[in-house]
């Protein structure tokens, strides 16, 4: 008796066994959280997932990008503006916030480069010991070299 395997479901563990294998806990448990929905009655919400997922994660990255500023840990008053490693840093968030934004078209209007995008952050994070914030930002400067597809 052949095994009949649905293709994104065999997709969803080949991305969850890599984040294993590159330690990338965002993508063991968005991969594993995604087959879990896939498999159950919960599927009718993918449509939703898939419309609003990445604005929900943005918000959670920038909740945890401002916290230091809300607890007081980190203040406005601690950067000198007018030294040229915090007008760097300024320079280059402009940068990657404008890249990021590229990155989200690109993603939307060509979501066959997403795998491509994830297997090379799964790959950066292994062997080259990166961070997985990168799909993005991958994105984004993928779209300088191929368009941002609209």
């Amino acid at each position: 008796m052949p095994l009949n395997i649905d293709p994104t479901a065999l997709i969803l563990l080949v991305f969850a066994a890599l984040g294993v294998i590159s330690h990338n806990a965002p993508v063991i448990i968005a991969s594993t959280l995604l087959l879990l929905v896939q498999q159950t009655p919960l599927t009718r919400y993918l449509p939703w997932m898939e419309k609003n997922g990445v604005s929900l994660g943005i918000i959670l990255l920038t909740i945890g990008v401002l916290s230091p500023l809300a607890s007081g840990k980190v203040t406005l008053g601690m950067a000198d503006f007018g030294n040229w490693k915090v007008l760097t840093a300024m320079g280059v968030g402009v940068a990657v916030a404008w890249l990021g934004g590229r990155g989200v078209t690109l993603m939307l209007n060509q979501p066959g480069v997403v795998p491509g995008l994830i297997v090379g952050t799964v790959i950066g994070v292994a062997f080259l010991k990166g961070v997985p914030v990168g799909p993005l930002i991958a994105a984004g400067i993928l779209s300088l070299f191929i368009g941002k597809g609209n």
